[in-house]
């Protein structure tokens, strides 16, 4: 979850469902959402949430939740795709923990043919080059 470009704990803005709308750990209803839609097709979309400044700038919590001068507060929700949704699920199985743990080894050969004999950069590709 993204506030106006800082990190805000996932349980501090609470989803109202009877408004489709998200409220901030005052009780302020956001006023208007919109879709942010991203240019390159591997990054997912977000939904922004857009509250009222006027009520953020007399606030009592607004220490870590307003910053002051901005002219328009926001929460941003991503709106995650199958494929990375999938891709989480598999991260937190025994499985994938195994093989992240004995990544380093490969990593660490794959530096030491770059970095140490020179191969930085491939000049072929394909199977036919390999032969």
């Amino acid at each position: 979850m993204i506030s106006n470009g800082t990190r805000i704990e996932e349980t501090t803005f609470q989803f109202n469902k009877d408004a489709g709308m998200y409220v901030c750990p005052a009780g302020h209803l956001a006023t208007r959402k919109g879709m942010k839609h991203r240019n390159s097709t591997t990054q997912n979309p977000h939904l922004k949430y857009f509250s009222d400044v006027k009520k953020c700038k007399v606030c009592p919590l607004r220490e870590g939740c307003y910053r002051e001068g901005a002219k328009t507060k926001s929460y941003s929700i991503t709106i995650k795709s199958t494929e990375h949704v999938e891709q989480e699920v598999f991260q937190e199985t025994k499985e994938f923990k195994e093989l992240a743990a004995s990544r380093y080894k490969i990593e660490a050969k794959n530096a030491e043919l770059k970095n140490r004999h020179g191969y930085e950069k491939a000049i072929t590709s394909g199977l036919f080059c390999l032969a």
